[in-house]
């Protein structure tokens, strides 16, 4: 992870709203696995990305908002390498929270991406 990450010459800024562990409907997935609910909140952002013609790459911050930090801590070695896989090192914060707008779900991830 990076305290500060410094953007020159970019022309394109995309801000990604919260990514959840949800199906097309809108309905959550993977209830109670911390890990299986970000990798699906991942790859929603990264389909969002993908439509504006960016890649994870392209991520400089991310916000992640969880409803249970010490699971987060303690699953952080499977959870960190599924995005840094794709290249991102972005400025992160992470959010204790205390419920998303879905009780099962656990994890929802925001993003900036620079182009």
């Amino acid at each position: 992870m990076n305290h500060a990450i410094e953007v020159t010459d970019a022309s394109r800024t995309l801000y990604l709203s919260g990514q959840t562990s949800t199906n097309a409907e809108g309905g959550p997935l993977h209830p109670g696995d911390l890990v299986a609910q970000f990798q699906t909140a991942w790859d929603n952002l990264k389909a969002v990305l993908h439509e504006a013609n960016m890649e994870p790459t392209h991520i400089v911050r991310m916000n992640i908002y969880t409803t249970d930090v010490a699971q987060f801590m303690e699953k952080a070695e499977d959870l960190i390498p599924i995005f840094a896989s794709d290249g991102v090192q972005p400025v992160c914060t992470l959010l204790g929270i205390s419920a998303l707008f879905d009780p099962d779900l656990m994890v929802e991830i925001e993003a900036t991406a620079v182009a």
